[in-house]
């Protein structure tokens, strides 16, 4: 992939930042259904359905998944976070 077909990503609790770097997609659901979160995607807020896998997808990497009782995901100004109370 070419510079731009990814995102900064950070998910934080209160205390501390949990995960970050950077991302070629991130999915998850809310009560809509499935969604996918691409480079260039419009400013979004959004609660995650409680326990569903949020997934982040890296350039060259395994994915990584996650999973929270409580989840909001923002996107702003092609920037994710994803703020979790654990």
């Amino acid at each position: 992939m070419t510079a731009g077909n990814t995102f900064p990503v950070v998910i934080s609790s209160p205390d501390e930042i949990i995960w970050q770097g950077e991302a070629t997609s991130v999915s998850a659901e809310n009560s809509a259904g499935h969604f996918d979160i691409l480079p260039g995607h419009a400013n979004f807020v959004t609660f995650v359905n409680p326990h569903s896998q949020i997934v982040i997808r890296m350039e060259g990497k395994d994915a990584n998944v996650f999973s929270y009782k409580d989840a909001v995901i923002a996107v702003k100004s092609g920037k994710v976070d994803i703020y979790t109370g654990l």
